[in-house]
């Protein structure tokens, strides 16, 4: 592929890229200042069970993988990690791993 081609290409997927991120926002009830919301913490422990979360929410209405209100950013880092990190996103997907 030649070169104004990729970069073409990379020019169009910043685009796209923002042009999505554009249309994501946060209601204002979703945040909570309150001392019981769920933190950090708690983002973590549901990002970590949220594949069972999730097969549970077929399931059962009664059943949620992310709690609503939160504390905002603290709350979804905690998500983020616990679904990347704790829940071995990246170590699953990867194509080869090193064996000793």
């Amino acid at each position: 592929m030649s070169a104004p081609m990729q970069r073409s290409r990379a020019i169009a997927a910043t685009a796209l890229a923002l042009l999505v991120s554009a249309c994501a926002s946060q209601i204002g009830a979703g945040v909570s200042q309150a001392d019981a919301a769920p933190g950090f913490l708690w983002g973590l422990w549901h990002g970590f069970i949220f594949p069972w979360s999730f097969i549970g929410s077929l399931f059962s209405p009664d059943i949620a993988v992310y709690a609503v209100p939160n504390t905002g950013g603290w709350y979804d880092f905690g998500f983020f990690l616990g679904i990347t990190v704790l829940g071995g996103g990246s170590f699953f997907g990867s194509k080869s791993r090193k064996r000793d």
